[in-house]
């Protein structure tokens, strides 16, 4: 009987909440990247980094394993690790940005972790072509944030990191609007947004 109901239990839909916590932790972290009302140093992003970013999308991305959504897990349970590592680099206990003997030598440094993502994010952009239009943006959106933050650390531009910044809240808004459209349901919404479905059915 126990094992019956095990098998018989209903899984909740995990993407909306790895969508959320992705999009309010990149949202707060781009703001600050573009210095907003006069702000300069992003450290107050760290306890999002750590357990909205970080945690809850990390198991968000276990629960998509449960459910059968290998895209949606892998991409979930990495930008999880992302954040939590991000976190990591930013905690002074760690000492990791003490280490380095100039703001140069950290730059270079950030812009090879920068560079992992960035080429992390093209790979899961080639497969989000056969899914939803709105997570093709997304993908894009997201790889281009992570291809301009890593210029501007090899190329220690301000300019290019700004610019990073501001795409970086494109991509936030883009993966709100995913996380949103995945909650407006027919079951619970009397209304839902289109996310412009590009699966291709085979005869």
């Amino acid at each position: 009987m126990i094992e019956e109901l095990r098998l018989n239990a209903k899984f909740g839909n995990p993407t909306p909440l790895g969508l959320f916590s992705f999009a309010l932790t990149t949202f707060v972290l781009s703001i600050y990247t573009v210095q907003a009302r006069g702000i300069t140093h992003p450290n107050v992003v760290v306890g999002l980094a750590l357990f909205y970013g970080g945690i809850v999308q990390l198991l968000a991305g276990m629960w998509e394993f449960k459910v059968g959504n290998t895209l949606s897990a892998t991409i979930c349970s990495s930008y999880g690790g992302f954040w939590l590592s991000y976190a990591t680099i930013l905690i002074p206990g760690f000492n990791i940005t003490a280490a380095y003997a100039s703001q140069s030598e950290l730059n270079q440094a950030l812009g090879i972790f920068q560079l992992g993502w960035t080429i992390f994010s093209f790979l899961m952009l080639l497969a989000t072509f056969k899914t939803k239009g709105s997570i093709v943006l997304l993908s894009i959106s997201v790889t281009i944030t992570f291809t301009l933050l890593t210029a501007s650390k090899f190329l220690e531009n301000a300019d290019l990191e700004k610019a990073g910044g501001y795409m970086g809240i494109v991509a936030s808004l883009l993966a709100w609007y995913n996380a949103i459209a995945e909650l407006l349901t027919d079951e619970n919404s009397y209304f839902t947004i289109p996310t412009f479905d590009m699966s291709r059915k085979r005869k």
